[in-house]
């Protein structure tokens, strides 16, 4: 078995629209095999399927045995993330869960 890469990060757009989804799922796709974490501090606007991507991706990492979580996130990205039906609260770094 390969030994595990270094852990990586990855910053959200401000906007993850329908534009944003392709791009997003592309990076992801590119960090594959790294434990990951998203810093979501900038975001304002998230669309359903970038959402949709997002979580495809924690099930992914979590099927690789891999970390994925969350180290920062603007308080429009939680409460949309909520409003939307996705529980992020298990994803988010222990210092900024609330």
């Amino acid at each position: 078995m390969a030994a595990r890469k270094t852990g990586k990060t990855l910053n959200l757009s401000a906007v993850l629209d329908l534009n944003e989804a392709t791009a997003l799922r592309d990076k992801l796709a590119s960090l594959r095999g790294n434990d990951l974490a998203i810093d979501a501090s900038a975001v304002e606007r998230v669309g359903a399927l970038s959402a949709q991507v997002l979580m495809a991706a924690a099930k992914t990492w979590d099927q690789d045995k891999l970390a994925f979580t969350f180290s920062k996130a603007s308080d429009a990205f939680q409460k949309t993330m909520q409003l939307i039906g996705v529980d992020i609260h298990h994803l988010l770094a222990k210092e900024i869960r609330q």
